[in-house]
């Protein structure tokens, strides 16, 4: 009997997954329904091609953490099997707790509790399941395991889900200049004092990474365009959650139904078993059959952004260097108020201003020490030639101003 599953991925070619513990995680129902969840929510709206999964990233993460392993071990780096599973284990469930659309739902169907404590309470769930078999790899994943290196391939500058999502986003966005040379950065990967460092030869790789990182945000992940739609179906969850709340009875499935009608926080998520299984039911395909039918509905306002979300009809967006004054806003709340003959109060569904900042280098964070001949560890930032690391950890602060176009 074969004792690996091959999956033929676009990305990095043939995945093995061993038979054994590592298969049947991605064989439980808490992992497959990554499947029903795009890994970009919804930038395909600029992005077409963007339609890969949350499924095909953790496959993708995983077969990077076998390369690392296995290029570690070639260096002399001891890993014992178990650890070398356990590590392999938690970088496949590390996105396990992503809701729809992903982070667009931290902030309106749960509050207060992030998709990594849920991954967490499901890694236990699927624990429970396979008879306490994840026991490493949650310690791991919590960092509680003393050997560090193992946390820092799963969570760090330099880890695995980093290394496939820039690569794997870059590849279906078809933003070129985002392909990362993952495989060389993982081959100059070593161990110097229990920190993962990168060797001086792959200095090169990692400049290149932390600029196309800065690329990626502000090309894909914060465009304009598709901060702009998030904010559609933002406000939609939440003004159905408000006619909800006033006692309206709204078309979702069951498991949406349960986010409308409940205020989910950390402590609901403790102290109401249910909440897990509603969660884990919960998809992409329920957000989009209750819009189909929202669209029709008889409050102008959920109706009126079911719309813009299924027909792209998008908010206008403002991006600013300075906040915009607020004289500005009250004319827009004005002109939106007039013209759907609705209360100032209730534009603010229909108008949203966020401040989004993103650091391209933090030094707290982002330090990778790059390691020379002579055993001595620098970081990136003092080691590299052409990394203006006083430019890099600039804070860019941008204000995005989005409403409802006619």
């Amino acid at each position: 009997m074969n004792e690996h599953k091959i999956i033929n991925d676009p990305v990095f070619g043939f995945i093995k997954i061993k038979r054994g513990l590592l298969y049947d995680i991605v064989s439980h129902p808490l992992f497959q329904r990554l499947n029903r969840i795009n890994q970009l929510g919804l930038t395909s709206v600029v992005y077409p091609g963007a339609r890969h999964t949350r499924f095909q990233h953790s496959l993708g993460a995983f077969h990077l953490m076998s390369e690392a392993v296995k290029s570690l071990t070639e260096k002399g780096i001891y890993i014992f099997d178990s650890e070398a599973e356990a590590v392999q284990a938690a970088i496949l469930m590390h996105d396990i707790g992503h809701g729809p659309f992903s982070h667009v739902l931290e902030h309106t169907l749960i509050h207060g509790i992030s998709h990594e404590d849920i991954s967490l309470m499901m890694m236990e769930q699927i624990n429970r399941d396979l008879r306490g078999e994840l026991n490493l790899a949650i310690s791991i994943f919590k960092d509680e395991y003393p050997n560090k290196i193992f946390h820092q391939l799963i969570s760090s500058q330099l880890d695995m889900d980093r290394l496939d999502y820039l690569r794997r986003d870059s590849f279906y966005t078809g933003v070129t200049e985002g392909n990362i040379g993952s495989a060389r950065i993982i081959k100059m990967l070593n161990v110097k004092d229990d920190r993962l460092v990168v060797e001086a030869k792959g200095i090169y790789s990692i400049e290149n990474y932390l600029t196309t990182r800065r690329l990626m945000y502000w090309q894909v992940y914060l465009h304009k365009t598709t901060v702009g739609y998030e904010k559609i179906l933002v406000n939609a969850l939440l003004r159905a959650k408000k006619l909800v709340k006033e006692g309206r009875k709204l078309f979702a499935s069951p498991a949406l139904t349960y986010f409308l009608e409940h205020d989910v926080d950390k402590e609901w998520f403790k102290t109401h078993e249910e909440t897990l299984q509603f969660y884990a039911e919960l998809d992409d395909s329920d957000i989009w059959s209750a819009m189909k039918v929202w669209k029709h509905d008889d409050d102008l306002i959920l109706s009126t952004l079911a719309k813009d979300l299924l027909d792209r009809h998008l908010f206008k967006v403002e991006v600013t260097e300075e906040k915009p004054t607020e004289e500005y806003l009250t004319e827009i709340r004005q002109s939106i108020a007039r013209r759907m003959n609705i209360s100032e109060n209730d534009t603010a569904y229909l108008m949203s201003l966020t401040e989004i900042g993103k650091d391209m280098y933090n030094p707290e964070d982002d330090s990778i020490g790059i390691l020379y001949k002579d055993g001595t560890v620098k970081d990136i930032a003092e080691a590299s030639e052409i990394l203006n690391v006083q430019l890099l950890s600039k804070k860019i602060r941008k204000y995005y101003l989005c409403y409802h176009r006619f």
